[in-house]
């Protein structure tokens, strides 16, 4: 007993790394994540026969061998197509880390599926088919990856074993890709001659390419440092407000980022008002302190006016921007195409706002990185539009806090996701003084707060005036 416990305790103390594995269609992405499990030693047996006995019946692989991608490929329709249609998630650990796979579809019409799952991963491996090389699909899923924040990518050049373990072949395909990401300002990239049907330079160094001096990808992903310390402002948004009787009132919801503790000192946005944490409350009992993904009730020592939607920060810590226009970078993610002016639905953080996009500054031409001048965005297109809110909307830049500057647009007719955004800046006059990273008084919030609450039509030029 006391084992299991110990190894439960130290299972639970390894670092999370989640990954998204991706690339054009048929580069081997599916086989990758399989090897990756196989070899590691996640597999059950059942899994295990289940695959086998699947091989066989779809032919997919070598007379007794078995196709790995049989593993993540979950859907029927995949399997017998032998593509990705959905992202797939796997999870597996090693005596290093634990680890969270997402496997991303090539094809272009599932480019929407594969931005879901860059969304919330660390790092990104991108795959590249040795006989094809760089092909548009690598490079859209590239920019995408780089639209999203990832900053650490993984070229996973793969079918080495198809090319004679060729390291010409290796070298071309990595210097056209690395054009690609100095174009994109990308530096954190490293690059892999993999096979991953046969296991070459995934867990154990390949014996055909001795010319490889590096570490095998599994290595890697253990070791390479998890950068989330732009994530360190706390973020706090209001799911819901929990008042089971007169003696508690509680704002429910998840931490976004950062850290908090009992006693700090916090600034509810858009409204300024300001108080100290109580408590923090969770279902297995009060907290003295909550970080980043935990679910948790804040119970503040004074009554201020806060409702669903609404951001906590610390008093102290840098402030988010406050406005009702902004720029934005969007991937378009349905087959009817963007109408400027049109009514939407922008759902950011907790809140959904009535929306519309204004303009379209530029899309982005994936084959040439170059910008195209046109107002119709279509599926699977990249765009920079600025959008107006009905009401102040409160956000961070996404490149210094993912949880707090992505959005996703909606149909108002059939609740359909339209697009997911990346904030790049407030574009209208912020409603507070939300760059400032000097703390406010106390006494400036609850006058911010009161002149809000029986001005409603002054505006922050009015109150900065005052």
């Amino acid at each position: 007993m006391k084992d299991v416990t110990a190894y439960i305790k130290i299972h639970e103390q390894k670092e999370l790394l989640r990954f998204i594995a991706c690339g054009s269609v048929d580069d081997g992405k599916s086989t990758l994540i399989g090897r990756l499990l196989s070899d590691s030693k996640t597999i059950y047996e059942d899994q295990l026969a289940d695959i086998e006995r699947e091989s066989e019946k779809f032919g997919s692989a070598p007379s007794g061998e078995i196709d790995l991608a049989l593993l993540t490929d979950g859907l029927q329709a995949e399997r017998e197509q032998g593509i990705t249609i959905d992202v797939a998630y796997r999870y597996f650990s090693t005596d290093k880390r634990k680890f969270i796979i997402a496997d991303a579809p090539g094809h272009s019409q599932y480019t929407r599926n594969m931005a879901t799952g860059a969304s919330t991963s660390d790092l990104a491996i991108i795959l590249i088919d040795a006989r094809k090389g760089v092909l548009e699909q690598t490079k859209r899923h590239t920019y995408i990856v780089h639209l999203l924040g990832i900053q650490v990518i993984a070229v996973a050049i793969n079918k080495m074993d198809a090319v004679g373990f060729d390291k010409a072949v290796f070298d071309a395909i990595a210097s056209d890709y690395d054009a690609l990401a100095k174009r994109l300002g990308l530096n954190a990239v490293y690059y892999f001659p993999i096979s991953a049907l046969k296991g070459d330079n995934v867990v154990e160094k390949s014996a055909n390419m001795a010319w490889y001096k590096g570490e095998p990808l599994l290595r890697f992903l253990e070791t390479t440092p998890i950068d989330r310390e732009r994530f360190a402002s706390f973020r706090f948004c209001v799911q819901t407000v929990i008042r089971p009787d007169q003696d508690f009132r509680g704002f429910a919801g998840s931490v976004a980022s950062g850290v908090i503790a009992s006693g700090d000192r916090v600034v509810a946005l858009p409204s300024g008002g300001a108080s100290r944490v109580k408590r923090i409350v969770t279902s297995d009992g009060d907290l003295s302190e909550a970080s980043a993904g935990m679910a948790i009730a804040l119970v503040l020592e004074d009554e201020i006016d806060v409702s669903r939607g609404d951001m906590f920060i610390k008093a102290s810590e840098e402030r988010p921007q406050i406005a009702s226009a902004f720029l934005a970078d969007v991937v378009w993610l349905s087959e009817a195409p963007l109408e400027l002016r049109k009514r939407y639905l922008l759902k950011l953080g907790t809140k959904t706002f009535d929306a519309s996009v204004t303009s379209v500054e530029e899309q982005i031409d994936v084959e040439t990185l170059g910008v195209i001048c046109s107002n119709e965005v279509g599926l699977n297109a990249i765009a920079c539009v600025k959008i107006a809110t009905e009401g102040a909307a409160v956000f961070d830049a996404y490149r210094q806090n993912r949880s707090t500057g992505a959005f996703i647009l909606i149909d108002r007719l059939n609740n359909a996701t339209l697009a997911a955004g990346m904030i790049k800046s407030a574009i209208s006059p912020a409603i507070a003084r939300a760059k400032e990273t000097q703390t406010f008084s106390a006494f400036e919030l609850e006058l911010n707060a009161l002149i809000r609450k029986h001005f409603p039509h002054w505006n922050a030029q009015d109150i900065s005036a005052l």
